[in-house]
């Protein structure tokens, strides 16, 4: 997981300084199993909202090797910092029940062959 908030996350320092140290709701995160898995993750998520955009009220999700890094090479992909399993959650105002709920099914799925 990479999250701003996190002491060892290499922003941390700049989310301290122009944040005060209150991180967004924004991180990225790898699934365990390749690209097959980061789509049936992606694909199963039923609250987050499959977007490009992120930072919204709602629960936004991405995955950039099926969406907006698509047309990059594997290569060019991982010199932008993204796997093939890659998810970028913007988490919203939603219950954190229902929040949790989601991702947790979604992460059933992506175990899923």
């Amino acid at each position: 997981v990479s999250y701003a908030g996190f002491p060892d996350n290499p922003h941390h320092a700049l989310c301290q300084k122009y944040l005060g140290g209150r991180a967004c709701s924004l991180m990225t995160f790898e699934i365990r199993g390749g690209y097959d898995a980061g789509t049936r993750f992606y694909d199963a998520l039923e609250l987050f909202k499959r977007l490009v955009n992120l930072g919204d009220a709602k629960s936004l999700a991405c995955h950039p090797a099926s969406t907006t890094h698509r047309q990059m090479s594997a290569e060019e992909q991982r010199q932008a910092g993204l796997g093939p399993a890659t998810m970028r959650l913007s988490v919203g105002i939603e219950h954190i029940d229902d929040i949790l709920a989601d991702l947790d099914q979604a992460l059933a799925a992506a175990t899923r062959a």
